[in-house]
């Protein structure tokens, strides 16, 4: 069975990350009882982008690995702290991609997008929001 060395369509599996979680706290110190509410937020998930690159002449890199997953927010901590946001992923693609929605039966999906010239990009996937916390 020979290795592909050149693909011109590839069907993607693209998730974004998820918002980091805000947690609920009380700050604590020594002879105060209650101090008040001090949670912090979570952080923003991660989004997924398609960008044009002039070095990316295939898509055989997709074709072997579909599925691809940016990375989720952290949540929040006590004393004020907001969580991390997640790392937004980047997929280099070759010049002319013509984006598709997944068919919603026989045939082809709708044109999201068509990528034309180095450094185009489209967000196909929104990172979550970071949850709230009680501060």
């Amino acid at each position: 069975m020979a290795v592909p060395t050149f693909v011109d369509q590839v069907t993607l599996h693209v998730a974004a990350g998820n918002g980091g979680h805000g947690v609920a706290s009380v700050h604590r110190e020594k002879f105060k009882p209650l101090g008040g509410p001090d949670g912090g937020n979570g952080g923003q998930g991660g989004d997924v982008i398609l960008r044009v690159a002039a070095d990316v002449t295939t898509l055989v890199d997709y074709h072997h690995e579909p599925h691809r997953k940016a990375t989720n927010g952290a949540p929040g901590a006590g004393n004020n702290r907001s969580g991390a946001n997640g790392q937004d992923l980047v997929l280099n693609v070759p010049d002319g991609t013509v984006v598709r929605a997944a068919p919603e039966g026989p045939g082809e999906g709708e044109v999201l997008a068509d990528l034309v010239g180095v450094g185009t990009e489209i967000v196909i996937a929104a990172g979550g929001r970071g949850g709230l916390g009680n501060a």
